[in-house]
């Protein structure tokens, strides 16, 4: 199994912080289905965590706020009739969730104008758009 979840840069959470429940998976599957407990709910504790810088932190409780329950976060897989698979599919969506939540924001856009050239060209185009609808119309009163 793969070690700590990596967020961002050199900043990982340990297994640690992590806990799992298991549970049986639903839909269809074999005879062995009804017996494994095959589904994997990851739950990590944001609130309390010592693994992210607190700048991370505020962006991800920020952005998370509406996933968060007490400040945790919890990933339910089911996707992999294999419990170990679906583990590490937990582990990845934790890692891409939180990759994505502790962005920097995005660079501020900047307002420029267009220039001249460039307006008297939509102008000019909206004229000719203009002269091909007059043209299907019966008049050629011009």
């Amino acid at each position: 199994m793969s070690g700590p979840v990596r967020v961002r840069g050199s900043v990982v959470i340990p297994d640690a912080e992590l806990s799992w429940r298991f549970s049986r998976s639903s839909g269809p599957g074999g005879q062995h289905v009804n017996t494994s407990d095959s589904a994997a709910e990851l739950s990590y504790d944001l609130l309390r965590s010592d693994a992210l810088p607190q700048t991370y932190k505020d962006r991800a409780l920020q952005r998370l706020a509406g996933r968060l329950v007490n400040g945790v976060i919890t990933i339910r897989a089911e996707e992999h009739r294999s419990q170990l698979r679906n583990r590490e599919a937990a582990k990845a969506r934790l890692s891409a969730l939180l990759a994505e939540a502790t962005a920097p924001p995005p660079q501020a856009r900047r307002p420029t104008k267009p220039s001249r050239r460039m307006q008297a060209r939509r102008i000019e185009g909206k004229r000719r758009r203009g002269q091909v609808k007059r043209g299907r119309s019966g008049r050629f009163d011009d």
